[in-house]
Parts: structure tokens; sequence; C-alpha cells
């Protein structure tokens, strides 16, 4: 019975340390810090994942598809910031995400902000935006090559 409790625990505490979706963390310093190494950009989704429609809405037709998650793998550290209704995140997790609110000024969901490798802000989008992932390809920058605008 002991093991059986033990391993329901382990499970649960697993299960809750990696709410964010598949490909992006929900640690921003942590990716930052890999962001700086791998010579990538930061992308930050501010999302309601649980009640935001348009939030839904951008993740399916966006973020779900191939096209962004190979751009993304090659060019981007993605990191979701969630405030969800219906389930509870790790109080590390709250506090950061609460504090990342304030810190960027974030008013509404879906938000988006781009970083470049040093954490500057480098674009914003607010609410959905079927034409993100081309939006994007214009603002990133990679190594050795400067974006188009």
């Amino acid at each position: 019975m002991k093991t059986f409790i033990l391993s329901v625990f382990a499970l649960f505490t697993v299960t809750s340390a990696s709410l964010a979706k598949t490909g992006w963390d929900d640690d921003y310093e942590k990716s930052l810090t890999k962001a700086k190494e791998d010579q990538k950009m930061v992308l930050l989704d501010f999302t309601g994942s649980d009640w935001c429609g348009y939030c839904i809405k951008l993740d399916e037709e966006v973020f779900s598809k191939p096209s962004f998650k190979k751009f993304a793998k090659e060019n981007l550290v993605l990191v979701e910031l969630d405030y969800p209704r219906g389930k509870n995140l790790p109080k590390k997790t709250k506090e950061q995400n609460d504090s990342l609110k304030s810190k960027y000024g974030i008013s509404g969901y879906p938000t988006i902000i781009l970083l470049d490798s040093d954490g500057k802000e480098a674009a914003r989008w607010i609410g959905y935006k079927a034409t993100l992932l081309d939006e994007l390809k214009d603002k990133v920058k990679t190594p050795g090559k400067e974006s188009a605008k």
C-alpha cells in the first residue's frame, strides 16, 4: 500500500511539473538561458489555456501545425505562461507567471511576445492572428542573418 501511495504521489508530481504543452517549457529563466546558449529567440505565449477561446484557437490553428513546429524547433525557445481557471498550477509556476504578467503589462489573452536571446522584447502580438507564423518569420533573427524588418 505504501508503494502504491508513493507511486501515485510521484505520478502527480511529474504530471504537475510538466503542464506546458508539448514542445513548450514553463520555466522562463531556464528558457532564456537555453536561448542564449542556442542563439535562438524566445517566444512567450501568455494564455488562458482552459478558458480563452482565442488562445485555444491559436494553439489549434497555429502552434499545433507542423509548419510552426518545424520553424520553432529551428529558431525559437517556446515558453507557455498559463493563467488557467479550471486547473491549479504549481505555486512556483503561478508566482513566476504572475510576476511576468506584471513585468510585460499583460492585459489580455492571448498575448505573444518575441524576445531576442538577451531577453529584450523584439515584437508583440495581442489576440488571435492566423498569420502569426508568417509575421514571426519576418521578425526572427537567426545567427548571422538579420531579419527583413
